[in-house]
């Protein structure tokens, strides 16, 4: 029998350590697997925006599952239904998008734990999560090994940034720029100066309630502006943006060879 493993991004943001991630919207486990192999400390499975079902999301953690980079999993609502399936075909980390409140962020952590500490069903030994019942301490382990990162999008949720980040077990805040800067008025800008100044005043915030700070941000300098006000897991591009880049890059290049 074997024990559950410690979650090492969870332990990584408990350290203060700088993790650098990467989007996966494409759904699809072969180029997933190829991402995994470049050098990045998570993945994120996009569940929200991505072409994403249970079982893509099941083959995409089997495709990442033999390299060091972690799968974030970031689910499209707050459904506890949902969370237990995603929990059980062994996610050990969630993203949660379009958090407003502190207590919508007490009801997400209720549903990521099983009882008493929260809400979640018991089915793991039918689980990958528990590998199928040879984890024998999984139902004992699993809600110290679970993290759970909740998404600040708007201006409002932005103002309760702090308030989230004190949730206990809430491991860590992920502000949602272009989301954010549309609730501002600024629709495809995230990078307005408002805009900015409010995801550094939240940054500040977070950083204040004890927890990590996190970000999407592919503009390079801005990424290390974010970083060195004190974000801590940042994902810096998607393998859907950098398919495209590169096959027209090399289109414009290439492709009327004469």
């Amino acid at each position: 029998m074997a024990e559950t493993p410690a979650n090492p991004f969870k332990a990584a943001l408990a350290r203060d350590e700088v993790q650098i991630g990467l989007w996966l919207a494409l759904a699809e486990p072969c180029s997933a697997e190829v991402c995994a192999t470049s050098g990045f400390d998570w993945l994120l499975i996009d569940g929200e925006h991505g072409p994403y079902d249970l079982r893509t999301m099941l083959a995409v953690l089997r495709a990442v599952a033999p390299y060091p980079a972690h799968p974030v999993v970031r689910i499209p609502s707050h459904d506890p239904a949902l969370i237990k399936q995603v929990l059980d075909i062994g996610s050990t980390t969630l993203m949660v998008p379009m958090v407003e409140t502190a207590e919508q962020a007490r009801e997400l952590v209720r549903a990521t734990r099983y009882p008493p500490d929260g809400i979640r069903g018991v089915g793991s030994i039918l689980a990958r999560a528990s590998r199928w019942g040879d984890r024998e301490d999984y139902l004992h382990a699993a809600n110290d090994r679970q993290c759970l990162l909740v998404q600040v999008e708007s201006a409002t949720a932005a103002a309760n940034a702090e308030e989230i980040g004190r949730v206990d077990g809430v491991d860590g805040v992920f502000i949602g720029p272009v989301d954010l800067a549309a609730s501002m008025g600024y629709l495809g800008q995230p990078a307005h100066p408002e805009v900015v100044a409010v995801i550094d005043a939240a940054i500040e915030a977070i950083r204040s309630s004890g927890k990590a700070p996190g970000i999407f941000c592919p503009d390079e300098t801005l990424a290390r502006r974010y970083v060195s006000r004190g974000v801590r897991f940042i994902a810096v591009g998607a393998d859907a943006l950098l398919l495209a880049r590169a096959a027209r890059e090399l289109a414009a290049r290439l492709g009327r060879l004469q």
